[in-house]
């Protein structure tokens, strides 16, 4: 009887963290979110640029998207996770047999966002011809290369909306030893992806793959990050910036993603 005493006490407790939603209602965020979400997007019409925001509520299903959600933008650095979860995939299925050199290379992809480990890894399997055409299946169906540009991981244009999607097909449908690898790697990023989703603060328990050029045509910057917050990864958040500055573009749209995601986040789990 204990034992089931301290079961049934669990089940409550997560049954307490979970908003009920009626039958056929639109799950929503709790009002104290509500209003951080108002504020967040009140403070990126404010900011330079366009900023696409996807915030996901995995417990309820309740999702916010902002206006530039489905506007594409170059990815930058973001498919790096999408060419992990292929690789990882590939060698599950015998497709291909994953060295330590390659696992290697692929830390590297996501503790640092090593061009350099992604170019070899691209280059090495498969290139558009491999990784591109499977990407839609983990949710990035708005993707597109355009003529103006090499075909590779560096120049995808993608939105808000495949970037939620990316993340949440890592955290629901990859074998667990998968997510689990990944939600570690992204939880121990090296400094230079410390901004953007990593805003929410410590008590947040963030991890993030952030993704970020000069790569518009003017020269202007673009800054992107898409993670996860909260305990078991239960809100995930995209958010795609792009600045239309030029100079101090990089710490302009650092500041801006940052920004958003502490405004979303910071003391709404205790700290």
């Amino acid at each position: 009887m204990k034992r089931l005493s301290v079961v049934l006490t669990a089940l409550l407790a997560v049954l307490a963290l979970t908003p009920a939603t009626p039958a056929g209602a639109t799950p929503r965020f709790d009002r104290e979110l509500q209003a951080r979400i108002a504020r967040a997007q009140a403070y990126a019409d404010s900011r330079p640029g366009d900023t696409g925001i996807v915030l996901r509520d995995r417990w309820t299903g309740a999702v916010y998207r902002s206006a530039a959600a489905g506007t594409l933008i170059w990815a930058c650095s973001t498919p790096k996770l999408a060419m992990v979860v292929d690789l990882l995939l590939r060698n599950d299925s015998g497709a291909v047999r994953l060295t330590a050199e390659d696992r290697d290379l692929i830390h590297r992809m996501l503790n640092s966002s090593d061009d350099a480990a992604a170019h070899t890894l691209w280059t090495r399997y498969g290139g558009e011809a491999e990784f591109a055409k499977r990407f839609p299946s983990y949710g990035m169906t708005d993707m597109r290369f355009t003529d103006q540009h090499p075909h590779h991981w560096g120049w995808i244009l993608t939105t808000a909306n495949d970037l939620d999607r990316l993340v949440n097909y890592v955290l629901t449908k990859l074998p667990s030893r998968h997510r689990d690898y990944i939600v570690r790697e992204m939880r121990t990023v090296d400094v230079n992806q410390q901004w953007g989703v990593w805003g929410a603060g410590a008590a947040a328990r963030p991890g993030n793959k952030d993704g970020w050029s000069d790569d518009n045509d003017d020269g202007s910057w673009i800054m992107n990050s898409v993670g996860f917050v909260g305990p078991h990864e239960r809100y995930t958040l995209a958010l795609m910036n792009n600045t239309k500055v030029i100079q101090n573009g990089y710490e302009t749209g650092q500041e801006t993603t940052t920004k958003i995601s502490e405004i979303l986040f910071k003391g709404y789990f205790g700290d």
